[in-house]
């Protein structure tokens, strides 16, 4: 994740950057503190916030980076907008309660980073050593669809998971889906 055009605040806190995991994860409590402090006008300093309501949703994206799901998701879940949808979507897939997460991404509908998404993840499986495991398993009906399908992988998480797909791929896609949507916010939020 390329950092440099991200504010101060925001990049202090995904450096070291750290791997994300398919489930609830471990809290970092050492920034437990720093991110309850944080505020929008805060995290985005030197640049100026033009939409709060994104900034909030990045805020959500902290927590969530951080393992910290109950203040994501208090965050999320009353944000009306798709990136607040989408944050408590990938809250849930975490928890995990996949139903609640294909829910929220019904009420997501199709998202600007879908696309990429897509695109990234193929690029990332072309990647895995494993290509017999993936061309028997639902990655293949995945990377077959012409768009990127969030129902397929929260299922393929759940498999996942459950030790039935690779989980290290899916992990790799879901930080790559992570950095998407809170790149997509932070842009929105700083009127890029």
């Amino acid at each position: 994740m390329n950092l440099d055009h991200y504010p101060t605040g925001i990049r202090e806190l995904l450096l070291p950057e750290r791997a994300m995991p398919l489930g609830p994860g471990t809290p970092n409590q050492p920034l437990f503190a720093k991110l309850k402090r944080l505020t929008v006008e805060e995290a985005f300093v030197p640049q100026k916030v033009k939409d709060r309501d994104l900034a909030r949703t990045c805020l959500a994206g902290l927590w969530l980076y951080h393992d910290f799901l109950a203040e994501s998701h208090q965050i999320s879940q009353d944000m009306k907008s798709a990136e607040g949808g989408y944050w408590h979507a990938l809250m849930h897939r975490r928890e995990p309660d996949y139903g609640n997460s294909k829910y929220w991404f019904h009420r997501v509908g199709r998202h600007a980073v879908f696309e990429k998404l897509k695109a990234d993840a193929a690029a990332l499986a072309e990647d895995v050593s494993t290509k017999a495991v993936l061309a028997r398993g639902k990655w293949e009906k995945l990377m077959s669809q012409k768009a990127w399908d969030p129902f397929a992988f929260i299922d393929l998480c759940e498999a996942a998971v459950q030790g039935k797909e690779p989980a290290e791929l899916c992990r790799q896609v879901a930080q790559r889906e992570w950095e998407l949507l809170f790149e997509h916010c932070m842009n929105g939020a700083l009127g890029r």
